[in-house]
């Protein structure tokens, strides 16, 4: 997914989670990083690196990008999500906080 309207370190997170090493997706993040999914939060290298390894890769899932847009600080990309997860389809919005060194900071997944 690329898309001129964010920053590059969103499209490789999304390159990365097409694939089947989740674990990579870790790069991406700064050390310090949130990522909040489900309700759960997860802070830090170690705990984003089991979320990859968990819930992010739990099922077999094609996504569709819907859209991407700006808030303020943050960047908000809408998807559409199809797979073999109870209820089969859902839209997810992913908010993302990139920080100064390039990396993300913080991530925020929920359902629309």
């Amino acid at each position: 997914m690329t898309s001129p309207h964010h920053s590059p370190i969103i499209d490789r997170f999304f390159d990365l989670m097409e694939g089947d090493k989740k674990w990579l997706v870790a790069e991406v993040f700064s050390p310090d990083a949130v990522v909040t999914d489900d309700g759960q939060s997860h802070h830090g290298t170690a705990a984003i690196i089991d979320w990859l390894g968990g819930d992010a890769s739990e099922y077999e899932v094609t996504s569709t990008w819907i859209s991407s847009r700006e808030l303020g600080a943050a960047t908000a990309v809408t998807q559409l999500l199809e797979g073999n997860f109870p209820g089969g389809r859902v839209q997810l919005v992913y908010t993302f906080e990139v920080g100064a060194a390039g990396l993300i900071d913080a991530l925020s997944i929920v359902a629309e």
